[in-house]
C-alpha cells in the first residue's frame, strides 16, 4: 500500500494544513510517499505557480506573496505507474500585522531619572500567545511581555521598535519611536523685583528650561519653598508674595513624582514705610580738599534699631553705619551716596533706598589728565587682559589704585610707558586713576572683576554718559559674548524682560543714573553705577 502526503513547512517547522502564512515568509512544500521508500520517484505538482523540476519532492518559496496562495497537491510516478493525487491542501498568504509602539509619558523632553514605559500593541492579534522582540537589543525584558519600563539615563536615548512572534510567523517591525533623554533640569526662579513695596507684592516665576513645546503637555507642578519650608504644589508657575524671606522652587511631574533640581534662592525683602534720608554736614555746594565732612543716613519714624547699608560710586566706600565722618576730604570721596536700613529685629524688613546725594570734593586744580580703559567697561572676567592708559601732556605717569579692602597702591606692576596692563583677578577690583609726575590727577574709574566663572557680567560704560546721548548695556558670559532673553534691573527694579540681549537708552537723562545689573539663566551679574553728566560739566 502506498500513501502520499502533502506537507507545509515554515522555517523548517511543520505547520497545520489550514495555516495562514504571512507574506515574505519562507515556505517549503514537500511530497512524501510512504511505502515507496527506496524507489526512484518523480513528482508532479498541481498549482499554477510551481516551477520545479519534475523529479523534486520539495519546493521552496523564499518570500511568499498573495499570488502564491491556492490549493496544492502532488503525485508520484515510478516507471510507468502513477500514484493518485494527494489531498488538496490550501495555502493562504496574508499581509503581516504591524504592531503599534507607544511611549508613556508622551511629553518631551524626557529627563534623566524619569521612568518611561514602552508598549507593543498588536491590533487583531488579541488572544494569541505572542512573544516579543525589541530594538535596541539591549532591552532586557521577558519575551512574553509586551511592556518595557525603564528609569532612563542619557545613554538610553535612541530609536525603539518591536515585533511579535507566534509559532512560525513574525509581524512586521512596529513604527520607530525616538526617545531623547536630557540631563536632569534645574528650576529657574525669577522675581520682578527683590523688595516688596509698602502695601504691595512681588511676583515670583518658576520655570523648567528647556520646557516642552506644549506647556500643557509637560504637566509640571511647581513646589515653592520659603526659608526652606515647603508649601503646596501649584500647577501655576507664578505666585505673588508679600512676605519677606528666602524663596526657592522646583518642578515635579509624573507618578511617582519626578523632581527637578532646586532653583537658586532669591531673597525678598519687605519694604517698611520708614524713609531714609542722606544728609551732608556741612551742606555746602562745594567741598575742598582737606575739609571735614559727615555723610549721615537718617531714618525717621519709631524707635526701631537699624543696620545700615550704603551704595556709592566714590573711590572710598563708607562703613555700614549710620554716619560716615571724612576728616580730610579728597576727590576720592566724590560721588553719589544713598542708603537704606534693615531692621535688626527682622532680617527681611528693609526701608527703600534713599534718594542719592552728590558729594563733590574739589582739588582746586584743573585736570589736564585723563584715563581710558580697554575694553571700555566696568566689569571684567577673571584672567581678562585690561589696559589702563594715561593721557595728557606729561612724560611721567603712574596709575594709582584704591582696593576694596581700603589699601592704596601707588604703582602699577606692569607699566609700559603710559599704559598699565592688568591680567585680572579678584584682587584687581578697585578704583583707579592716573597721576602725572607734576601732580595732575585724572578722573577715577571703577573696575570690578567677576569671581564666578559661570556667571555673567554687565557691559556698561566706564565714564559718565552725557545727557541726551545714547547708551547700550548688555550681558555677557566668558564663553558667549552675545546673549538673548536677558533681564535688566535699574536700582533693583526689573525694567526689561524680553528676547533682546541689550538695554538701549536712546536719550539719557538724569533719571537714568543709578545702579544696573543683568540676569541670565538664573545668574546675576554684579551691579555697577552708571553716572549721567550735563553737557557742560566735566567728570570729577
Amino acid at each position: 500500500i502506498i500513501l502520499l502526503f502533502f506537507i507545509i513547512l515554515v522555517n523548517e517547522k511543520r505547520v497545520p494544513s489550514w495555516t495562514q502564512i504571512y507574506r515574505d515568509t519562507t515556505v517549503t512544500v514537500r511530497c512524501e510517499i510512504q511505502g515507496g521508500e527506496g524507489a526512484q520517484w518523480t513528482y508532479e505538482w498541481r498549482q499554477n505557480q510551481l516551477n520545479t523540476p519534475p523529479t523534486s519532492s520539495v519546493y521552496t518559496i523564499n518570500r511568499v506573496t498573495e499570488s502564491d496562495g491556492g490549493e496544492y497537491s502532488c503525485r508520484g510516478r515510478r516507471s510507468s505507474s502513477w500514484t493518485e493525487w494527494s489531498d488538496s491542501t490550501p495555502l493562504k498568504v496574508i499581509v503581516p500585522i504591524k504592531p503599534t509602539l507607544t511611549l508613556q509619558p508622551s511629553w518631551t523632553p524626557i529627563y534623566s531619572g524619569e521612568t518611561v514605559t514602552v508598549t507593543c500593541e498588536i491590533q487583531g492579534g488579541e488572544g494569541a500567545q505572542w512573544t516579543y522582540e525589541w530594538r535596541p537589543a539591549k532591552l532586557n525584558t521577558p519575551q512574553t511581555s509586551n511592556e518595557y519600563k525603564i528609569t532612563v539615563t542619557e545613554s538610553d536615548s535612541g530609536g525603539y521598535s518591536c515585533r511579535g512572534r507566534r509559532d512560525y510567523s513574525l509581524t512586521y517591525w512596529s513604527n520607530i519611536i525616538r526617545l531623547t533623554v536630557s540631563s536632569k533640569p534645574k528650576a529657574e526662579l525669577r522675581a520682578d523685583r527683590t523688595a516688596v513695596p509698602v502695601g504691595g507684592s512681588v511676583t515670583l516665576t518658576c520655570s523648567v528650561s528647556p520646557s516642552s513645546s506644549s506647556s500643557s503637555s509637560s504637566r509640571w507642578k511647581y513646589y515653592w519653598y520659603r526659608d526652606w519650608k515647603s508649601n503646596e504644589a501649584l500647577t501655576n508657575g507664578q505666585i505673588s508674595v508679600s512676605d519677606g524671606g528666602l524663596y526657592s522652587c522646583r518642578g515635579g511631574r509624573g507618578e511617582p513624582v519626578y523632581y527637578t533640581e532646586y532653583s537658586e534662592s532669591v531673597r525678598i525683602d519687605t519694604t517698611v514705610s520708614n524713609r531714609p534720608v542722606v544728609t551732608l554736614y556741612p551742606n555746602w555746594s562745594e567741598i575742598y580738599r582737606g575739609e571735614t565732612i559727615t555723610v549721615r543716613c537718617e531714618i525717621h519714624g519709631g524707635d526701631t534699631e537699624w543696620d545700615y547699608e550704603w551704595e556709592t560710586n566714590s573711590i572710598i566706600k563708607p562703613p555700614n553705619q549710620n554716619e560716615y565722618r571724612i576728616r580730610s576730604a579728597s576727590s576720592s570721596n566724590s560721588g553719589n551716596y544713598r542708603c537704606k536700613g534693615r531692621m535688626k529685629s527682622s532680617r527681611y524688613k528693609t526701608t527703600e533706598w534713599s534718594d542719592s546725594v552728590t558729594l563733590t570734593v574739589s582739588d582746586n586744580v584743573h585736570s589736564a589728565a585723563s584715563l581710558t580703559v580697554s575694553p571700555d567697561r566696568v566689569q571684567h572676567f577673571t584672567s581678562d587682559s585690561v589696559s589702563l592708559t594715561c593721557e595728557g601732556n606729561f612724560t611721567e605717569w603712574r596709575v594709582r589704585k584704591f582696593s576694596e579692602d581700603g589699601r592704596l597702591y601707588s604703582d602699577c606692576r606692569r607699566m609700559t610707558g603710559s599704559t598699565c596692563n592688568i591680567n585680572t583677578s579678584k584682587s584687581d577690583t578697585a578704583v583707579y586713576w592716573c597721576e602725572s609726575g607734576s601732580g595732575e590727577f585724572s578722573s577715577a574709574v571703577n573696575i570690578t572683576v567677576q569671581n564666578d566663572g559661570n556667571g555673567p557680567i554687565l557691559v556698561s560704560p566706564v565714564h559718565p554718559v552725557t545727557e541726551g546721548a545714547s547708551v547700550s548695556l548688555s550681558c555677557s558670559l566668558k564663553t558667549q559674548k552675545i546673549l538673548s532673553n536677558v533681564f535688566f534691573y535699574h536700582n533693583d527694579k526689573l525694567i526689561q524682560n524680553d528676547t533682546r540681549g541689550e538695554l538701549n537708552i536712546s536719550a539719557v537723562s538724569k533719571s537714568d543714573e543709578g545702579f544696573y545689573k543683568c540676569q541670565y539663566s538664573g545668574r546675576e551679574s554684579a551691579q555697577s553705577w552708571m553716572s549721567v553728566k550735563g553737557e557742560q560739566h566735566q567728570n570729577i
